[in-house]
């Protein structure tokens, strides 16, 4: 699906958009999220998923066809994690019920957080997830420190 086929999606399910309206829309929600990352704040869509923006330091890694080793430089790469929502949908499996899922996150962040050492607390921030039953997935963020 291309930024034309969204475009296209929402000037035909909404009403009362012309076809420029419907493309201003996608415009600012997509500049909107790029803003947002570039200042590297952590997007949640409840229901489908988080993007968060991660640094990497500099690291040695090796040239593949000489085995010469060189240096990979520090960047900023953008993960995401699909909520357990999307993941269900996309598995054609039931939708695990808001209440079983905050409660399974809360308990999985912190067990996740200290099996991944001090600095693997990212996201098991339960004080904005107490309000996002569908954030289940924050448990599975401290995977994405290693």
């Amino acid at each position: 699906m291309t930024k034309a086929d969204i475009i296209e999606n929402v000037y035909l399910q909404v009403e009362g958009f012309s076809k420029k309206q419907a493309a201003d829309i996608v415009e600012m929600v997509f500049d909107t999220i790029k803003e947002t990352l570039e200042t590297g704040q952590k997007i949640k869509i409840s229901g489908f998923g988080n993007f968060v923006v991660r640094d990497k330091s500099a690291r040695v890694g090796r040239n593949p066809q000489s085995g010469d080793e060189i240096v990979i430089s520090a960047r900023r790469v953008l993960t995401f994690k699909p909520s357990q929502v999307l993941k269900a949908i996309l598995n054609e499996e039931p939708i695990p019920p808001a209440g079983a899922a905050g409660a399974a996150g809360a308990a999985g962040a912190a067990g996740a957080a200290g099996a991944a050492g001090a600095d693997g607390a990212d996201g098991a921030d339960g004080a904005d997830d107490a309000d996002d039953a569908d954030d289940a997935d924050d448990a599975d963020d401290a995977d994405d420190d290693k």
